[in-house]
């Protein structure tokens, strides 16, 4: 019987995605385990879809919440379910240490406590978070940053999302949110950014692509009908809305390029291996930035998002959209 290797995961898109290469880590050096994840369904599946884990679990359940009282009087059938992974390594944040006191009531006898804090003093997060893996003898070295791989299925569910985009033209998908408005640049100047796009002439004008989720609800349907009203022809601005995670990543696979901030889906995109540029202001690039070369940062001078003008982003582009 092969062993069973469980990481417990919460924490939003970003989060994760920055743990995946302690993931990576793990199936790669115990490729034979089973290896599952406790955390946010729709999140987590990027794991199982790409590879990288076996099965997934949420941890959106009800008996869990009693592992984290020390008196409680634990659920029989998660109570199993911990004991029987020979390896848990857990990133929930578990300051009393009832969480893991009570897995190791349970049976579990190999638990690495895999705290989700950032020193903001230290390097990279991605680094950070698979530092406790060092204990298995499992080191990230070199590039932090790991390929996100995408199913069959997802990539033509994607294929169809563009099918009849005729001529070819270079797809730009932009996502104007985050997990925090501070961290989000002026929906006027995302407005008047996408205008200059659209008004390119030849080949290269790009289709405009609106990437976002209920949260981006009113930033994307302001952009969506400002740049459908500036577009010379249908088609070139497109909506995709709440997709489930895995199809976005395929989708985003097809982009030539990717605008965003620091983000969650701004992750997605440079594990889906696009071209990004990203806009930085209160948060530190060399922490939280995605770690891939294709990723250029635009700093804000001050430390809020509307110190960054327009000529800023337009200055950091690639050269074949501002020439």
């Amino acid at each position: 019987m092969h062993p069973k290797i469980l990481v417990i995961r919460g924490g939003a898109i970003g989060d994760f995605l920055l743990t995946l290469p302690a993931i990576g880590l793990l199936r790669e050096a115990f490729p034979q385990a089973r290896l599952e994840i406790l955390g946010y369904e729709h999140i987590v599946s990027l794991a199982v879809s790409g590879g990288y884990a076996d099965a997934a679990r949420s941890i959106e359940y009800a008996a869990l919440a009693g592992f984290f009282n020390p008196k409680a009087v634990l659920d029989p059938e998660l109570s199993d379910y911990f004991a029987g992974f020979q390896q848990v390594v857990s990133y929930l944040y578990d300051p009393d240490g009832f969480f893991s006191g009570n897995l190791r009531r349970c049976g579990v006898k190999n638990l690495i406590e895999a705290t989700p804090k950032i020193d903001p003093e230290g390097d990279h997060s991605a680094r950070q978070l698979a530092r406790p893996l060092e204990r298995l003898a499992l080191f990230l070295d070199g590039d932090v940053g790991v390929a996100l791989r995408m199913s069959p299925l997802d990539r033509d569910a994607a294929a169809d999302l563009l099918h009849g985009l005729t001529p070819q033209r270079p797809l730009v998908a932009i996502h104007p949110g985050s997990g925090s408005e501070r961290k989000n640049w002026p929906t006027d100047r995302w407005e008047t950014l996408g205008r200059e796009l659209l008004a390119r002439t030849g080949p290269d004008r790009p289709r405009l692509l609106l990437v976002g989720g209920e949260a981006d609800g009113k930033a994307l349907q302001t952009l969506h009908a400002a740049w459908r009203d500036a577009a010379p022809e249908p088609g070139d601005v497109l909506l995709a809305e709440s997709l489930p995670l895995p199809q976005l990543a395929a989708l985003l696979a097809r982009m030539q390029l990717f605008l965003g901030h620091d983000s969650g889906v701004s992750h997605l995109a440079a594990a889906a291996g696009v071209p990004c540029v990203l806009l930085f202001g209160p948060t530190d690039p060399d922490l939280w930035a995605p770690p891939y070369p294709a990723v250029r940062i635009v700093r804000a001078p001050e430390p809020h998002m509307g110190s960054l003008a327009v000529a800023d982003v337009r200055a950091a582009l690639p050269s074949w959209l501002t020439l």
